[in-house]
């Protein structure tokens, strides 16, 4: 039997889930990607092959053709955004949807848009929190009721521990961030369940005694979307200038900044019992690392920023990403 590779947001969400799951995919030869976490409200980025994708449903995997990608249970998908996102990743034979995935409606996306959720928490509007309340109520629809999820249908779980049993690679995608969740997130201003390392496993149907490594994601800054604190936060004027400025992939609204804080770090990884760590973006920290693919080849300041890291936080940092592009990483995981 094979373990599980956990992939989990450890700030805010935004923080290159996409870019590190996808390279994994790849690199790692993954043979089936599962995606847990909340729904359409977290949108992960993927360059790949000069083209750049925004995926909000289907894996990050998907760059890698060979890979099975599956939806689990504990996630909510919206039918018609599936569609749109088979058809532009050309994922049509290998994508599938477990029979129990809640379903957004278009009255849950208007809940969404209008009154508390949208003006007090500064949700994304589509529908996630109004639909997983329904859910909760034991009056929401899944995916086995809904006629365009037929030919995806499947029995996530037993596919996955399938897999693992069979010695197979596994791949777990976390959506959302640590401090974006419902227990450990900075409520209210939160998603609608949990999205740590323990609810992605809940999601997809495993136990924890059959996850191997958990990658806790953290970008070399700090951004947020929507209302809620954000220590240390600075000017938009200012985060524009020393090109931090980002835009949400589901919202388009331009993302709150501050500098990376070691204390938000170490809780991230305790939360989620993290083996290692991805850090993203370190080439908009620190602009002469751009493309560096190795870590000898690190600024000494870049290098010293790292180590800090690990001395805080007490994990590696195995994965770094130094450019947009799938292949932009330093990979320190063959290190002694």
């Amino acid at each position: 039997m094979s373990k599980a590779v956990l992939v989990v947001g450890g700030a805010f969400g935004d923080e290159g889930k996409g870019k590190v799951i996808s390279y994994l995919a790849l690199k790692d030869k993954v043979d089936l990607a599962v995606r847990g976490g909340v729904g359409p409200n977290a949108g992960h980025t993927v360059v790949y092959l000069g083209k750049t994708y925004k995926v909000r449903l289907i894996p990050s995997a998907f760059t890698n053709p060979q890979t099975r990608l599956l939806i689990g249970s504990g996630v909510l998908v919206n039918p018609q955004l599936l569609l749109e996102e088979v058809e532009l990743t050309g994922v049509k034979g290998r994508i599938g949807v477990d029979y129990q995935t809640g379903v957004i409606e278009e009255e849950h996306i208007q809940r969404d848009r209008r009154g508390h959720l949208k003006e007090k928490i500064g949700t994304t509007g589509t529908g996630t929190g109004p639909a997983n309340a329904d859910r909760v109520l034991r009056k929401g629809r899944v995916a086995r009721e809904v006629p365009s999820l037929q030919e995806f249908l499947t029995d996530v779980a037993a596919e996955v521990n399938s897999a693992l049993d069979a010695s197979k690679r596994v791949l777990v995608e976390g959506t959302q961030g640590t401090f974006l969740s419902l227990y450990h997130g900075t409520y209210p201003y939160v998603t609608s369940k949990d999205t740590t390392a323990s609810a992605a496993c809940a999601d997809v149907g495993i136990g924890p005694l059959k996850v191997g490594e958990v990658i806790v994601v953290l970008k070399a800054y700090l951004t947020r979307v929507g209302e809620g604190p954000l220590e240390g936060e600075l000017p938009a004027e200012e985060v524009v200038k020393l090109g931090w400025g980002e835009f949400g992939t589901v919202t388009g609204r331009l993302r709150r900044a501050a500098p990376f804080n070691f204390k938000l770090a170490r809780r991230a990884c305790l939360l989620n019992s993290a083996t290692q760590i991805a850090l993203t973006k370190l080439d908009v920290l620190f602009k002469d690392d751009a493309g560096a693919k190795s870590f000898q080849d690190l600024s000494a300041d870049a290098k010293k920023f790292i180590w800090r890291i690990e001395a805080e936080t007490g994990v590696k940092v195995t994965l770094i990403g130094t450019g947009p592009t799938v292949d932009d990483i330093v990979d320190r995981r063959c290190e002694a």
